[in-house]
């Protein structure tokens, strides 16, 4: 089965045109029969779509963020097996939902029940993208506390403050939970 190994708004090298784009959509094609698309393609508003091996990642930016081990977490679509696509137009890519897959051997990750994604379609997409980007946004976050602390009491005020909330938010990312009465109890309603 086709995965995407290119994210919406990444940039680009389209090789055969040879110049940088933005992908704008993923295209997943579909097959009868199969649980998930046989095939990946991207528009990258040029007039058709390209397939992955016609595109090379910006080296740079991203790659740099993600040197310090922040795991590749996909966006993936599935076929939605309770509607039509017809029943789903307004959708925006009828027919199927977000699926976040967070670990390299597509187990585990992140899902939506199909009754709440048809609720706010919307809502879910958003949600899908930004746990995708999270190991992104983190690699970036951790970037700029290392650059505060590198500055030697240089940076402005205002981003140790940022520096000091991020680093608080990731001690409470690597804490493990301890379970306690409060962990254990149950409200019912």
């Amino acid at each position: 089965m086709a995965k995407a190994i290119f994210q919406r708004n990444q940039k680009v090298w389209v090789e055969s045109v040879g110049v940088w784009a933005m992908i704008e959509k993923i295209v997943p094609v579909w097959a009868k029969g199969f649980d998930e698309p046989v095939r990946v393609t991207y528009d990258v508003g040029l007039g058709r779509d390209f397939q992955g091996h016609e595109l090379k990642p910006e080296q740079g930016s991203g790659a740099d963020a993600l040197a310090d081990g922040a795991p590749q977490w996909r966006l993936l679509r599935a076929r939605n097996k309770w509607q039509a696509e017809e029943d789903s137009a307004h959708h925006p890519y009828p027919g199927t939902y977000p699926v976040v897959v967070t670990d390299a051997a597509d187990w585990g990750g992140w899902r939506v029940p199909g009754a709440e994604y048809d609720r706010d379609p919307h809502k879910i997409e958003f949600q899908a993208r930004l746990i995708t980007s999270v190991p992104h946004l983190l690699a970036l976050a951790r970037r700029i506390v290392r650059i505060v602390d590198e500055s030697a009491g240089d940076a402005p005020p205002e981003l140790q403050r940022i520096a000091e909330d991020i680093s608080r938010l990731d001690r409470l990312f690597n804490e493990t939970p301890v379970a306690g009465p409060a962990a254990t109890r149950v409200e019912v309603a």
